[in-house]
């Protein structure tokens, strides 16, 4: 399926360090200039993720249990939407999905994301490419 994470019409307050797990080693934090270049004012989107397919076997239930690992610190494979945990007040976000059972969730997220990015001029604040 697909999920999404979203802001509870919170301001953007960027964080100088990123509480997520450093995944292989690598510190997720990056400078707050290219925070504040990656965010997108006029909507409640932060993030657009997807869960299983044809490439993987991971359930949604397994891929944002894994997602709020990471944002935890634990050092675990879920680097896509890593910016998140460099926002204030992220514990206040809120985390939708929707299971398809008959579509391939890449598909749908990348449709998404350049649907997202048509009317915006931007991806969504923590995607980082598509």
């Amino acid at each position: 399926g697909i999920y999404f994470v979203l802001n509870n019409d919170q301001p953007a307050e960027f964080l100088s360090i990123n509480n997520g797990g450093h995944f292989k080693g690598k510190d997720p934090t990056i400078q707050i200039d290219e925070l504040k270049n990656n965010w997108v004012n006029e909507t409640q989107v932060l993030y657009i993720g997807k869960a299983g397919g044809a490439s993987s076997k991971a359930t949604l239930q397994k891929r944002l249990k894994q997602y709020m690992r990471f944002g935890e610190g634990d050092p675990v494979g879920h680097w896509g939407g890593r910016l998140i945990w460099q926002l204030g007040d992220n514990r206040n976000f809120i985390i939708a999905w929707k299971p398809l059972p008959r579509e391939e969730p890449r598909e749908v997220e990348k449709t998404l994301i350049r649907e997202f990015e048509r009317t915006y001029s931007k991806l969504p604040f923590a995607n980082l490419m598509h």
